[in-house]
């Protein structure tokens, strides 16, 4: 029976935290063991089907993707690669775990249907926006400035895994960051070229990019897979955000070229890229029954609605009476608005000499007072 336990070796090796593999994905994910990754990003063949070369209105040639790994007999084809190399990468993820996968128009409706066939389920669909795209030279059809990101999660079940949205205020400014990334392509000194001056990889994606997907869906120390490394922006990106990494890549010319960018990043050159959610403070419970008992609120105190349609008395126990009949704050309030759930304490509202209050105002006074 063939071994299927993947040995590493020094050519794989750049650091105790990061690894390149070269070789096919599919079997290499399936050498991997299950269930030991944090966080995928996926960036496969875009399967662009191109049958001519293309040239700009000056008769030159634009280099485009025309290179083999991009390259397949039928959609029906790709279609089954997809299905392969997915299918793996379910299998790497752990039970916390979500995957990106970026594609164009010409491949990312196919994905998306494929990883919802599989049970994948998604949480958003981000457009990145290039903010210098190629122009369409023809002049047949608009200029193509977007790309797809998927993002999701193994299954529909799943309950938890790491979004970490103040992170991405931080980088939006303060604002809630949208699911529309305006970013430029990569160009300029953040190109990698190759011997002869030229673009070494033909979809190189900007790093900006990578730190977004990888600030906003894991954790420092968690390990980070890339199943179509590429120049190894992914892994690269994962370095200087303190994240562990795992790259596979099929040409071995992107290998080299990986680890070579691998070895000259020193995370401790980066720490103004490694933004952290910050520390949740762990609240006091505080229960109507205990603002009661502590005289916050007596009972028969009539408490009401925001827009002073609805009114309830509060009992003894905390619980209070209502039209509608007797339970929580929040389970009255739910009721009330034909809701699966209620805040109550944002919910009813008191008279505070002639002021309109929230209840909550009276637990967060209760907490002042009994802080530490």
């Amino acid at each position: 029976m063939e071994n299927k336990r993947l040995v590493f070796s020094q050519n794989d090796l750049i650091d105790k935290k990061y690894r390149i593999y070269n070789g096919d994905c599919t079997e290499i994910l399936k050498k991997l063991p299950k269930k030991s990754v944090d966080l995928i990003f996926a960036d496969p063949p875009y399967n662009l089907q191109l049958k001519n070369e293309l040239y700009r209105p000056n008769q030159t040639k634009v280099d485009g993707v025309n290179d083999e790994w991009d390259k397949f007999n039928s959609n029906e084809e790709y279609d089954n690669f997809t299905i392969e190399w997915l299918s793996a990468c379910r299998e790497v993820m752990n039970d916390e775990a979500t995957i990106w996968v970026i594609g164009s128009y010409h491949n990312i409706f196919r994905v998306g249907k494929i990883m919802m066939d599989l049970g994948f389920w998604i949480l958003n669909d981000v457009q990145w926006h290039k903010t210098n795209p190629m122009p369409n030279f023809r002049g047949v059809r608009f200029t193509n400035a977007t790309e797809t990101l998927i993002w999701a999660k193994k299954s529909e079940k799943q309950k938890r895994y790491t979004f970490n949205h103040n992170v991405m205020k931080q980088l939006n400014g303060g604002k809630q960051m949208t699911s529309v990334w305006s970013i430029p392509l990569c160009t300029g000194n953040e190109r990698i070229k190759d011997e002869n001056g030229k673009k070494a990889h033909s979809t190189q994606k900007p790093e900006e990019l990578l730190k977004r997907v990888i600030l906003s869906s894991s954790k420092e120390g968690d390990l980070i897979l890339d199943p179509f490394s590429g120049s190894g922006t992914t892994c690269a990106v994962a370095k200087k955000l303190n994240r562990r990494a795992i790259g596979i890549e099929k040409e071995l010319k992107y290998v080299e070229i990986s680890k070579k960018r691998l070895s000259q990043i020193k995370t401790e050159d980066y720490k103004s890229w490694q933004l952290k959610e910050p520390e949740k403070k762990t609240l006091q419970r505080v229960s109507m029954e205990e603002l009661v008992k502590k005289g916050y609120f007596k009972v028969g105190d009539k408490i009401f609605t925001k827009n002073n349609k609805h009114f309830a008395i509060i009992l003894e126990n905390g619980n209070i009476k209502n039209g509608v009949g007797i339970g929580s704050i929040h389970q009255i309030g739910a009721i009330i608005k034909e809701s699966e759930s209620c805040n109550g304490w944002m919910y009813w509202c008191y008279n505070d000499n002639g002021k309109i209050r929230l209840i909550d105002e009276k637990r967060k006074e209760y907490r002042i007072k009994n802080a530490g």
